[in-house]
């Protein structure tokens, strides 16, 4: 792009930018073309652009335009615009952007959308108390994903496939010319070529055979495609990295603090290849500790708007699928050059600090750094070292033991100090899938927090704030980390909830993360915990990035962020540019204004990419769990509890499987279901199965199509309850 076009382009999204924010003002009333220039001073040799810009509001459901020529916001014709997301029974929501709660579509309502599909609305029913509005779609704006991942079933003249993504409620259709010489049980790639709306199937053509279903890695391959993750980096990023040298150059090395002769080391899990964070600690003669988060200086050799700066802020995130990653950075980078891998240079992005015995950091400096990490170790080896004792790892790092020592009495301060101001700590046990070198699962455990994990946990959660809070005063544009308060309303239901249990969650209107931390406390080691805890984070909005510093509900902190991984974040990645700058005297006029603009785009984008990792992740784990009890068919298990709803219980086991134990299967009693108090009770026999109840469960299928397993009640002999 010619400097003149980009000239151009940059006038053009700004003239947007002021007509859209003027559309959305209390005072604005729908106007024509002419009365647009008059009001924005447009010359006629300019009023095609303005025409343009109106077209594509139009096109975008921002504005519609009557038939006497006026543009009207959707609002204003009790119009909404938003995304839909389907459910396999036909009906869907549409959720928008800005507003708390979704909008139900019914069934006869949903005219031809389908999942993702970007739509526009006419409220049919408003939202009152709990009840979410209700709307039909009267256009569909923008349709979803042009290729969809699914299982092909072949016919005699034609075929059709079966989306992976239940939410899409229709097949689609495969004329027989489109079908590539695809047969049964092949999974495929099929791009949408008729959208055929009101009540027809879409029509389709097969792009690409990814392989047969039981054919070895097409399941994960699967859930890459469905999620539209990347699976390579494009060639002009590759051509990039290839001008990147191997090892650091001794120019590069100038001008920074050494702190090679300072002694640090890495600790992360065993089998990780991107180490990011390094740490250095010594205990001062004055009894305070000076604390040192030494992080991988990824800016250095990801330039700002070069290609592959472009392409990580489009992927956001490293994604850890359960057999493979999906890395942000190539690794020439992720796993070379920018990872802190023991006995070579690297340049860093330090936060020093000095902490008291209280834990309150009393001063920190934050500098470009040239380091050498003496270790690389893991956490099952410091946690050995500490907990275990083990003699021979002691003799082995007799050096580092007293640092790792002085690590472990700085964290418990600092985790007293998080716990003391409210800080909301889940314990939940998270999966770790063990597959064989075919990519089959044959084992499911937990991970393992211990010492070593907490260690870490908390001097990097000491280092994001740190710089959180020096940035929010100095007023620079930044990106936070923000988790809002929860929602009154699903307080208030789990307050009612809990008092069944016999506890009381205060503040209805303004909940404290203290109040939460309490109950947290008073049901440690009670059967019902696992429960009570799942239901307090499900009460809990998402964290996300954000522009704007509004706080951390559940670390009870004033000011947080993500500093500490740009390996494998974009966030991390932004705020050391904005460090670097702002060190290099380079953040202020103009490149501070663009770069607040430039924050708010950051936060947005990494959010929705944080989010599609997250659902790719969990749906990979889910998959591999029910291949895992595939051979498990017919044998009894203890469970608990962990959800109900109008179709039956939820049961997880305690290797965190979860299946279902639908209604049809409850057979010795009818049960009705009490919404309310979350539990299906026995007409006849009073039986009742309330979340958080221990249960015994058989395990009678599983569906890898659909990532779900059935199980049903069984009585403490092991036989059928109706028995």
């Amino acid at each position: 792009m010619s400097k003149k076009e980009k000239n151009y382009d940059e006038l053009y999204q700004t003239r947007k930018e002021k007509i859209t924010q003027f559309i959305h003002t209390p005072q604005y009333q729908p106007l024509k073309i002419k009365e647009f220039a008059m009001f924005f001073h447009v010359s006629t040799e300019d009023r095609h652009i303005l025409e343009q810009i109106l077209g594509e509001l139009v096109a975008e459901g921002k504005l519609i335009r009557n038939k006497r020529g006026k543009f009207v916001t959707p609002k204003a014709l009790n119009l909404v615009t938003g995304v839909f997301t389907g459910h396999a029974k036909g009906f869907g929501f549409v959720t928008v952007e800005g507003e708390e709660k979704d909008i139900f579509i019914p069934a006869s309502g949903v005219n031809g959308a389908l999942h993702k599909d970007t739509v526009m609305c006419r409220i049919t029913r408003p939202a009152a108390g709990e009840k979410r509005a209700e709307a039909e779609v009267i256009k569909i704006i923008e349709r979803g994903p042009q290729c969809i991942v699914g299982r092909y079933e072949e016919s005699q003249n034609f075929g059709f496939v079966v989306p992976d993504e239940s939410k899409y409620a229709r097949d689609i259709f495969i004329p027989k010319k489109f079908s590539k010489g695809a047969v049964t049980g092949h999974k495929v790639l099929v791009e949408i070529i008729d959208w055929a709306e009101e009540k027809r199937n879409p029509e389709g053509k097969i792009v690409q055979i990814l392989g047969h279903i039981n054919d070895p890695g097409v399941d994960i391959l699967s859930i890459i495609y469905q999620f539209d993750l990347p699976t390579e980096f494009p060639d002009e990023v590759m051509r990039e990295v290839e001008q990147i040298p191997a090892e650091v150059a001794d120019k590069d090395k100038r001008g920074r603090m050494d702190l090679r002769h300072v002694p640090m080391v890495t600790i992360d899990g065993e089998d990780a290849k991107d180490l990011d964070d390094a740490i250095s600690i010594e205990k001062l003669e004055n009894g305070r500790f000076r604390l040192g988060v030494h992080i991988a200086d990824v800016t250095h050799y990801v330039k700002e708007k070069a290609p592959l700066d472009k392409e990580a802020l489009e992927r956001g995130t490293s994604i850890y699928l359960v057999d493979r990653v999906i890395p942000m950075l190539p690794h020439k980078l992720s796993n070379g050059l920018c990872s802190l891998n023991a006995g070579v240079d690297r340049l860093a992005l330090s936060c020093i600090m000095e902490v008291d015995q209280n834990g309150h950091v009393q001063s920190h400096e934050i500098a470009e750094t040239v380091i050498k990490i003496d270790e690389r170790m893991s956490y099952t080896q410091v946690k050995k070292i500490l907990m275990d004792h083990d003699e021979e790892l002691i003799a082995r790092y007799k050096d580092f033991v007293p640092m790792f020592e002085t690590m472990e009495e700085l964290a418990a301060i600092l985790r007293d100090k998080r716990m003391k101001r409210g800080a909301v700590d889940f314990d939940f046990e998270e999966t770790k899938v063990i597959l064989d070198k075919e990519g089959h699962p044959i084992d499911i455990k937990p991970y393992d927090r211990n010492v070593a994990t907490r260690i870490i946990e908390e001097f990097m959660l000491l280092a994001n704030e740190t710089i959180a809070e020096d940035y929010f005063w100095q007023e620079k544009p930044f990106v936070y980390r923000t988790h809002e308060d929860p929602d009154p309303e699903k307080i208030e239901a789990l307050g009612e909830f809990l008092t069944n249990f016999g506890y009381t969650v205060k503040g209805h209107t303004k909940t404290h993360p203290k109040d939460m931390q309490k109950i947290l406390e008073e049901i440690e080691g009670k059967p019902e915990e696992n429960i009570i805890s799942r239901l307090l984070l499900r009460s809990m909005k998402q964290a996300r990035y954000s522009g704007e510093c509004t706080g951390h509900f559940g670390l009870a902190a004033k000011y947080y962020c993500h500093f500490t991984s740009p390996i494998r974040r974009y966030p991390d990645l932004q705020i050391h540019r904005i460090i670097k700058y702002n060190l290099h005297g380079k953040m202020h006029g103009e490149k501070e204004k663009k770069m607040f603009d430039h924050v708010t785009e950051v936060a947005k984008q990494s959010s929705m990419r944080e989010r599609r990792a997250e659902e790719a992740e969990r749906e990979t784990i889910k998959l591999k769990k029910v291949e895992y009890m595939e051979s498990h068919i017919g044998e009894i298990f203890d469970g608990v509890v962990t959800g109900t709803t109008s179709w039956g219980i939820y049961v997880e086991l305690p290797n965190t499987v979860e299946g279902l134990v639908h209604v049809s299967e409850m057979d010795d009693d009818y049960y009705i279901y009490d919404e309310p108090g979350h539990r299906w009770i026995g007409e006849h026999t009073k039986k009742i199965y309330r979340l958080g109840d221990t249960v015994k469960v058989e395990l009678l299928s599983t569906n890898r199509l659909t990532r779900t397993m059935d199980f049903r009640f069984v009585d403490d002999e092991g036989e059928d309850e109706e028995e």
